[in-house]
């Protein structure tokens, strides 16, 4: 194995863990000075004791930023892995993908002003936070687009993993254009908590990341319990979970443009307020009947584990990557004997491998001056 044969999930996961070390930290750290200050009197946020309210924002943005990829770049490397292996298709720009992985896990560390632009910081300090800002839309769009390229023209297969990949593709479009708004200071000085932010950040970080989730559950369930979660009600539960999360979040930004603030309880009080009530009505309404969608997936789940269909063959969707080539039932280790060793890059795929099928494993050999898609 090396490193250009990394599966994309392994480089989302070691992105992640390298920001979860470097962020982790500084959460912990505010913690113990927050307690400092409670318990020793120690003036450091607290206003009254000579504290800055605001460092205490500095630092928690400085952490919470970076744990907002913490929650979405594992959900990249799932539909960097499901995406190809339905599509038939390499994955388009491995490389790009891979640089852009690394780049999001760098720029997440100094953009988390652009949380903070009402906050009372200087504004020509805000400039650099918006370029940067900007600048991370970049590597996200490079993902876009790769994913989309290599689904053009694939010979896709729609069960309920790809189209939770697909879905994941659309939520993160939706959200992220949003996001570019929200980056310009002067634009949030009308968005900032608003409705607006609460459309933008939940369905790039709520649906988002809950439709990697979901497409990783019914890719892999049957490598955790070796039957296949229901095709039919995983795909109920995906037009439900998608339709539903659009009549949800959508409806937000308009009212989010209109000036409507977040975290009111009520807003009879405010009389230009008040004819929004019936779009939010249809918010609630939706929510709930969304969430009840998710009860769908936790039946579909446990009946799955006992009465799903029988995994029969090794490499049921025909994938390149070495999961598929460990037993169905894998014993300690995985493999029996020696660990095979990595030939190739992960997605070979649209090749013939001599035996009719339309994939090369990870594991064959490169035949006499071939290279493959990892760049050996």
């Amino acid at each position: 194995m090396t490193w250009g044969r990394l599966p994309l999930f392994v480089w989302a996961t070691y992105a992640t863990a390298i920001i979860q070390t470097l962020a982790t930290p500084v959460v912990g750290i505010t913690l113990l000075l927050v307690i400092m200050e409670r318990v020793f009197g120690v003036g450091i946020f607290n206003p009254n004791m000579g504290g800055d309210p605001v460092l205490y924002e500095h630092l928690f943005w400085f952490y919470s930023h970076p744990v907002v990829y913490i929650m979405v770049l594992p959900a990249f490397g799932v539909i960097g892995e499901i995406i190809p292996v339905f599509s038939r298709k390499p994955i388009f720009g491995y490389k790009a993908m891979v640089f852009s992985i690394l780049a999001i896990g760098f720029l997440s560390f100094i953009v988390w002003a652009h949380h903070m632009f009402m906050s009372g910081v200087n504004p020509f300090i805000s400039n650099f936070f918006v370029v940067f800002t900007l600048i991370i839309a970049v590597p996200s769009a490079v993902k876009v687009f790769n994913w989309i390229t290599t689904i053009y023209r694939g010979n896709l297969r729609l069960n309920a993993a790809s189209l939770f990949a697909i879905g994941f593709v659309s939520m993160f479009i939706s959200g992220g254009l949003t996001g570019i708004f929200l980056g310009n200071s002067a634009i949030d000085i009308q968005m900032h908590d608003t409705y607006f932010v609460v459309a933008h950040f939940h369905i790039v970080m709520g649906v988002a990341a809950f439709f990697g989730m979901f497409a990783g559950v019914y890719h892999w369930f049957p490598k955790m319990y070796t039957r296949f979660m229901n095709e039919t009600l995983g795909k109920i539960h995906f037009w439900g979970t998608m339709i539903g999360a659009y009549a949800i979040f959508w409806p937000m930004h308009y009212i989010g443009l209109a000036g409507v603030p977040r975290r009111y309880y009520s807003y009879t009080s405010f009389e230009s307020f008040r004819h929004f009530g019936e779009i939010n009505q249809f918010i609630t309404i939706a929510a709930i009947v969304t969430f009840a969608f998710q009860l769908v997936f936790v039946v579909n789940f446990f009946y799955s584990i006992w009465k799903g269909r029988k995994q029969t063959t090794q490499n049921p969707y025909g994938a390149t990557t070495l999961e598929w080539t460990a037993p169905i039932e894998p014993t300690h280790g995985n493999w029996e004997g020696k660990l095979p060793a990595v030939q190739r890059w992960a997605y070979d795929y649209g090749r013939e491998d001599g035996e009719g099928n339309d994939f090369i494993s990870q594991l064959e050999p490169l035949k006499d001056g071939e290279t493959d898609g990892g760049g050996h």
